[in-house]
């Protein structure tokens, strides 16, 4: 990473008593911030994770501080997100134009600005740092080296991973994420996993050591991501709120823009849902692409070009069955979700996935790829249908299948809000609760 300021050790004072929780946590999210619209550049599921742990964390008396990169000179120092949980923006590089490809450079002036801001408090302000996304990781070992504290760290997604699940025309992951990532778990207290699958990756592609790694399921909003309440309840309502015609047949695809989530299947498996039902169904298809370009390629604009060549829009004379949406807000993206018929997750890898919890939520059924955490998140055969592979075919029959069978859409529906109530964020802080107190008795046992 090169060379830091120097900064004074300051080993923490507070004296830490076994299963005692932290009073303040440091969050290290350099990429993206806490306060960005999920589904535009490189906000997404991360983003929504630290938003509602912190917040939850924050509930059960346990203070968070985010240290993320600012990306605007307009960016105040500091923002309260909601009591006891604060985020800092520390001047790391250009504001605006920078590619997550190009952070790593910028990791050695992130992490004197995070050591700079702890450096003005009191010795010990800090208990325990905890890291999101690699990056993120790097600078979060040196603090807590720094401090005297443990490092808790949670992946979100893993290069090696991806690697093995790459999309079509998708670049893999440099070398040097893949050798940073392995710094990072080799260095951390505890991991966090969001499945027993991701586990198994972190112990067996990146060695970590069992008993290091904790399993903590994400978890979903369920008073926000509801099938609604009053006058706002039901498809019906969230039709007419999104100006979608009430006999249609909804499809919707929630997510960032890029090859990784895979919108291009379910654009192909709509016109091979077409070619088999003809012109009666596209007169009532309606696919719904709720999102925004991510990163710096041009995959939302060949994804337009797609859905022309495919015949799904901009075609004279006929109606378009695409209709591409900006990222939605956390208020109005419950609406797409209960408006929806289904909704398709066709991800090449997700460590999660918590688009399909949130639909779940909403009390809609998810059709998703058979990859990484989508098999924890949906429940084959009782809140949705799991696809293996992604080729088109295989998406249009399973399409097909729900599109022709109404009563069986109704059971997954009901199925799907009854899973998605065994995700709470309260349980999910309780989990990552224990995995702190955890790294703090480990700590403990070995300065005594």
């Amino acid at each position: 990473m090169g060379t830091v300021a120097p900064v004074p050790f300051r080993r923490s004072r507070h004296r830490h008593h076994a299963g005692d929780p932290p009073r303040r946590v440091a969050m290290v999210s350099m990429h993206t911030s806490p306060l960005d619209q999920p589904g535009t550049g490189d906000a997404g599921g991360l983003n929504v994770y630290v938003v509602e742990l912190a917040r939850e964390l924050a509930r059960r008396g346990t203070e968070v501080e985010v240290f993320t990169r600012a990306r605007s000179s307009a960016a105040p120092p500091e923002v309260e997100l909601a009591p006891g949980v604060l985020v800092r923006h520390v001047a790391a590089g250009p504001y605006e134009g920078l590619a997550k490809e190009d952070l790593p450079a910028q990791m050695c002036t992130f992490a004197a600005g995070v050591l700079r801001a702890e450096a003005r408090r009191d010795a010990g302000w800090y208990d325990l740092v905890h890291s999101h996304y690699w990056l993120s990781g790097q600078v979060a070992d040196l603090a807590a080296d720094r401090w005297g504290v443990p490092l808790v760290h949670s992946s979100h997604t893993l290069a090696k991973v991806k690697n093995a699940h790459l999309a079509a025309g998708d670049a893999p992951e440099p070398a040097a994420r893949i050798l940073g990532e392995e710094q990072v778990v080799a260095a951390a207290d505890r991991l966090l996993a969001n499945t027993a699958d991701e586990a198994r990756d972190l112990v067996d592609r990146y060695g970590a050591a069992p008993e290091r790694v904790d399993v903590v399921p994400p978890g979903v909003d369920l008073r926000r991501f509801s099938p609604g309440a009053g006058a706002d309840r039901g498809r019906a309502a969230a039709r007419r709120a999104l100006d979608l015609p009430p006999d249609a047949l909804v499809l919707v695809f929630a997510g960032r823009v890029q090859p990784l989530k895979a919108p291009d299947v379910l654009l192909r498996a709509a016109a091979e849902l077409l070619r088999r039902e003809g012109a009666a169904l596209r007169r009532r298809l309606v696919v719904a692409v709720v999102g925004g370009r991510s990163g710096v390629g041009g995959h939302a604009q060949d994804l337009e070009g797609l859905a022309a060549h495919l015949g799904l829009a901009g075609v004279p004379g006929v109606n378009d069955v695409v209709r591409f949406e900006p990222p939605a807000s956390r208020d109005v993206l419950p609406q797409w979700f209960r408006a929806a018929d289904l909704v398709a997750v066709p991800s090449y890898n997700e460590s999660f996935g918590l688009v399909a919890l949130e639909a779940q939520a909403c009390g809609t059924p998810v059709v998703a790829a058979r990859v990484g955490g989508l098999a924890t998140a949906v429940s084959d055969g009782i809140s949705g249908v799991l696809v293996d592979g992604h080729d088109p075919r295989a998406w249009a029959a399973a399409l097909q299948r729900l599109a022709a069978d109404p009563a069986e859409r109704e059971r997954l529906a009901s199925g799907a809000r009854r899973h998605a109530e065994g995700f709470g964020w309260g349980a999910s802080a309780d989990g990552v609760l224990r995995s702190y107190a955890a790294a703090l008795d480990g700590r403990r046992r070995v300065s005594a």
